[in-house]
């Protein structure tokens, strides 16, 4: 495993990736995760649990990873063992750091981890990743008011620029889509997403997972929230980006 930037070490219990150019001298074993200090993120959705907090001197976001689907009533937030390649924080965090080399909208991480268990034959993770500063998901900002033109532009824009790269987002919707006070629009949460080594149908299936995820979203907000014309605007910026 190519850890480019970051440093691994090992813990009791598994294994850690920090990001080397930030200083976490001086923290426990497992920190900056057993030092850390935050409150829940209350717009929480899809298969994590996230906290706001504070770890290394900055605001970040903690994911503790958990199961979906049927799977998850029986083994929530554990996983079988495959080997470290397979680590889902490690894969994620190995992800976002050659997107941000890119230049790509996504958070920076910062930290990564596993610990195993039963025997070695399972393990439970978690991810650390810098807080995008003011911003908050378009699923909440859909649910105050309309969207201007230029706005759903530049949210097909930034799909495009990721798109351009490669890059194969698994779960595209809009509660990964974070927009801040300024219109500028980041991509979270790449848990099980890829670089693609060249353009094809997972293109589509990305922009028609989004498009489910917003018609959801409009069954219980003013029908002008999300439109057929509305659509048009993103796939217009998608285009252009």
């Amino acid at each position: 495993m190519n850890h480019g930037s970051d440093r691994r070490k090992v813990t009791a219990r598994g294994a850690m990736l920090i990001d080397s150019d930030l200083d976490w001298t001086g923290l426990g074993e497992n920190s900056p995760f057993e030092t850390a200090s935050g409150r829940p993120v209350a717009a929480s959705r899809g298969r994590g649990a996230a906290w706001f907090l504070e770890a290394g001197g900055r605001p970040c976001v903690l994911k503790h990873y958990r199961r979906g689907g049927l799977m998850a009533r029986a083994l929530r937030d554990r996983y079988l063992w495959l080997g470290e390649a397979r680590v889902r924080s490690f894969a994620e965090f190995e992800l976002l750091a050659a997107l941000c080399a890119l230049a790509l909208p996504v958070p920076r991480p910062l930290a990564a981890r596993y610990e195993r268990a039963w025997g070695g034959l399972i393990y439970r993770c978690d991810l650390i990743t810098e807080r995008i500063p003011d911003a908050r998901p378009l699923s909440e900002w859909l649910s105050e008011a309309a969207l201007p033109e230029e706005r759903w532009r530049r949210i097909g824009a930034t799909v495009g620029r990721l798109h351009q790269a490669r890059v194969d987002h698994a779960d595209l919707n809009a509660h990964n889509l974070l927009i801040d006070h300024q219109g500028l629009v980041s991509v979270i949460d790449f848990d099980r997403g890829r670089v693609r080594g060249a353009p094809g149908r997972w293109m589509g299936r990305n922009l028609a997972r989004l498009e489910r995820s917003l018609h959801k979203i409009a069954r219980s907000l003013p029908a002008e929230r999300f439109t057929p014309v509305t659509w048009s605007w993103l796939l217009a910026g998608y285009a252009s980006g």
